[in-house]
């Protein structure tokens, strides 16, 4: 059995793709955030708007995709 994902390098360049990765889905989350007309988080937090949720929660998962996707 090798252990080639246990390299220094091959681990720190898999941390580095996963911080990479994060930035990117916030950034993308914080731009989304701002083009909608009214606040993601008070509407989902605050007035329990499930639906939204669900619309965010789904755009979350298509981010994370395209930036795994990206990444790998």
């Amino acid at each position: 059995m090798k252990y080639e994902w246990l390299q220094p390098a091959a681990f720190l360049g898999s941390i580095l793709y996963a911080i990479i990765g994060v930035v990117v889905f916030w950034l993308c989350f914080i731009i989304v955030d701002k083009i909608t007309p009214y606040d993601l988080w008070a509407e989902i937090v605050e007035k329990q708007n499930r639906a939204l949720a669900m619309v965010v929660a789904a755009m979350c998962l298509g981010i994370s995709v395209i930036v795994a996707a990206a990444i790998h």
